[in-house]
């Protein structure tokens, strides 16, 4: 038995990584700020839910209490909560974006880790993003060369090196981060860009179902690693 916690997963690529997994057999934790669609996302699923903001240490701690008294243990951890936070750019807005997309994944991890020791094959699995590559947005035939995300950018670049820094510190527990691809999702709306969620959750599953000697603190899109 395989248990999995994915945090921000009522909606997108969290969610369809969640029913992929289930499909997989795995038992799926199921993230969510708001109880009532977590709930929601969880029964539509076949999956189970935990209250989680990662923006929140208590929630957090209970999240994984929960966890922890129901399996004993975690195998999976894939940290997919995060905000673009493009409506303004001064300082409460960057420490709202910086706390979800970068913070909230210390968080999480720092109380995950003594679940995730328990496991025979631990991994984690960061949903970053290639806007977060200094490769690709100086690269003028990439399409992050045009976004204008200032702290969502800067926000990913610090989840990839968390990333990075967990697989160096903790070499017992795969860390890897993803570029999942373009998706249309409620964070891209605006944009009007993005292949279906689906198709970009096949990538995450790939990073979360590696063998035992899987890599580890990479940064990759569904082709392999990128240079960032």
């Amino acid at each position: 038995m395989t248990v999995t916690l994915i945090t921000g997963a009522n909606k997108g690529i969290g969610f369809e990584t969640a029913k992929q997994l289930l499909e997989l057999g795995h038992v799926v934790y199921i993230g969510a700020r708001d109880i009532e669609r977590g709930e929601k996302a969880a029964a539509a699923l076949g999956a189970r839910f935990v209250q989680l903001d990662v923006t929140d240490d208590a929630s957090v701690s209970n999240a994984l209490a929960t966890i922890s008294a129901a399996e004993g243990q975690l195998d999976v951890l894939v940290h997919n909560a995060g905000i673009l936070g493009n409506e303004l750019l001064d300082g409460p807005t960057a420490l709202r974006v910086f706390d979800t997309n970068a913070v909230g994944i210390v968080r999480v991890t720092e109380a995950a880790l003594p679940l995730l020791r328990k496991s025979s094959n631990p991994t984690v699995v960061t949903v970053s993003s290639s806007a977060g590559s200094f490769w690709a947005v100086n690269n003028p035939d990439r399409p992050e060369f045009h976004l204008p995300l200032a702290l969502y950018s800067a926000s990913k670049t610090a989840a990839t090196m968390l990333t990075v820094q967990y697989a160096k510190s903790q070499p017992g527990i795969k860390f890897n981060a993803l570029e999942p691809g373009t998706t249309a999702t409620d964070m891209t709306a605006a944009f009007g860009i993005g292949r279906p969620p689906e198709e970009s959750a096949r990538a995450v599953v790939r990073l979360a179902t590696l063998d035992v000697d899987g890599p580890t603190g990479t940064f990759q899109d569904e082709t392999g690693e990128l240079p960032w």
